[in-house]
């Protein structure tokens, strides 16, 4: 833990300097910092009637759902463009469009992630989400209306690539606008149980929507039968609109989290906020793109063996079935990792996940030979699902909350924004590297064992790292944080007073404070978690 120590250390030592040169800046003692959770509290309850636990609940419901639709829109095009193969064997299966309609929001989320990061952090949270949420509904609904000039069937694909491109900006802008304003609406919520709620609003969504979107064509398809797959796959596509559709006037009602409130930034000090969080923000994304590479990737795996369960005269819903059994697996990982986030933390949870899931994949990659057959598939399927189920548990559940908690409110959308858009290019990556791996393998046994041995041996490299580097993630982290970004803004020069916070949103210390009573009062307050983090 020496590098994590350090770390800490590096911080402390930011805390100490303030307190030490606050005679050197000339404004610096007339800063107004945020002060103490105690005095928060006392002015919240002073000003504000108590708040009944829907109240507290539904801003982290409306702001984190979203994801669903993520998970939806995402995975249901696999389905569509199953049903595109077998209506159009020629124009669709020997075009571009059929891997441009599938990847192409990967690059639209990309761009949302980035752009809604950029948004959320100078502008609105709300505002920031409710545009997100618009973007959804109108190109989720012209994905289901997708029509080529004059009937033509190439222009069809073309419509549908490039509202598949812009569906992809507003899943992106849900990521930093709606997390981030999530993870800052738990602080009203009950201590000890604030890191499940995120979790189960954000990633479980999306995993949720992974089995529904491979529930909903088996249905659609039993219902319309496959002589009626030009109606099955619009509706599988038009059925995406309904979610973000939910959550318009439950967004609409929002108003901006507290925490943001109080700590915006009006002027950003680019060199000394890349100063602070350059190297945090490298480990999360690394680790965030090491996940995505591995969890998009695998997908590869899921149709070998329903190649083999499966006959080639196999009816369509019974492949779609199947497809809902893979998705399951990601359920009771992302379920229990959300509780046990609670208890052990976000960063002993993601070590443990991909540390697990390291060793479960050398175990199949050196099994491989023995569990790709036909009377061992079931063992195959099991193992596999082990392996997925652990990736939830883990980076899955937590990394976003890691992201969400690691940085000062200030700078939160951004942040978040690029640490998820690196995990988004880490699953575009690895949808095109598999492939090429199992290609230039020597046999058939190594193109199933090596895609294992390169994804495992990322997940240990990605444990080591999380152990190392990551930060402990606690209740009220988001507190301290924004409590150790005004006293290092503070010691920079900066008069926090006048680039943070609004006039009806600052809680200030009184006149009389000092910078030694805040750090006096968040030393006070400090986490066990980062007590015993420095003991190590």
């Amino acid at each position: 833990m020496a590098a994590s120590s350090a770390y800490d250390a590096q911080s402390d030592s930011v805390v100490d300097s303030t307190i030490r040169n606050s005679d050197s800046h000339p404004g610096a003692t007339d800063v107004k910092v945020f002060n103490s959770l105690d005095t928060a509290s006392e002015i919240e309850r002073q000003v504000m009637a108590p708040k009944s636990r829907w109240e507290r609940s539904w801003p982290v419901i409306a702001c984190g759902a979203g994801l669903f639709s993520d998970g939806y829109l995402s995975n249901v095009i696999g389905s569509v463009n199953t049903i595109l193969q077998r209506l159009y064997p020629h124009q669709y299966a020997h075009s571009s469009a059929q891997k441009n309609v599938s990847s192409i929001s990967f690059a639209g989320t990309v761009v949302g992630q980035l752009f809604f990061g950029y948004l959320s952090d100078h502008y609105s949270r709300k505002w920031s989400l409710m545009a997100s949420t618009i973007i959804l509904i109108i190109f989720a609904i012209l994905c289901t209306a997708s029509y080529g000039a004059g009937g033509s069937i190439a222009g069809m694909f073309t419509a549908l690539t490039a509202y598949r491109f812009f569906l992809g900006i507003g899943i992106g802008g849900e990521y930093p606008a709606g997390s981030v304003a999530c993870a800052e609406s738990t602080g009203e919520l009950k201590e000890g149980h604030r890191n499940r709620w995120f979790v189960l609003f954000t990633n479980f969504q999306i995993d949720f929507g992974f089995v529904v979107s491979a529930l909903v064509p088996m249905i659609v398809v039993l219902i319309t039968s496959e002589n009626h797959l030009r109606v099955a796959w619009r509706i599988m596509l038009g059925i995406g609109v309904i979610p973000p559709l939910s959550l318009l006037y439950l967004r609409f009602k929002l108003n901006e989290p507290e925490e943001f409130n109080r700590e915006r930034l009006h002027k950003y000090p680019i060199w000394p906020i890349v100063k602070l969080y350059w190297w945090r923000l490298f480990c999360v994304s690394f680790v965030w793109f090491v996940y995505d590479f591995s969890a998009y990737s695998f997908g590869i795996y899921s149709s070998a063996w329903l190649s083999i369960i499966l006959s080639p005269t196999a009816p369509m819903w019974k492949s779609f079935g199947w497809n809902t059994v893979v998705n399951l697996f990601y359920i009771p990982g992302s379920f229990s990792g959300a509780f046990v986030s609670d208890k052990l933390g976000p960063k002993k949870t993601i070590a443990i996940g991909v540390g697990l899931q390291g060793i479960i994949g050398f175990i199949m990659a050196g099994c491989y030979k023995w569990l790709d057959t036909s009377k061992n598939v079931g063992a195959f399927v099991v193992v596999y699902g082990i392996f997925l189920a652990l990736g939830e548990f883990g980076p899955g559940d937590n990394l976003g909350l890691v992201a969400a908690k690691s940085c000062a409110t200030g700078v939160r959308g951004q942040y978040y924004g690029i640490a998820a858009a690196f995990g988004k290019v880490g699953a575009f990556v690895g949808t095109y590297v598999f492939p090429v791996i199992q290609k230039h393998a020597p046999n058939p046994i190594r193109a199933g064992q090596d895609p294992f041995f390169v994804s495992s041996s990322l997940c240990i490299a990605s444990c080591i790292i999380v152990l190392l580097f990551f930060p402990e993630i606690g209740q009220d982290t988001i507190t301290y944080e924004d409590a150790r970004f005004r006293q290092y803004l503070s010691k920079c020069g900066y008069d926090v007073d006048t680039i943070m916070g609004t006039r009806n949103g600052l809680v200030q210390t009184p006149s009389n404070s000092t910078h030694e009573d805040v750090a006096r009062s968040v030393d006070s307050r400090s986490k066990p978690e980062d007590n015993a983090h420095k003991a190590e």
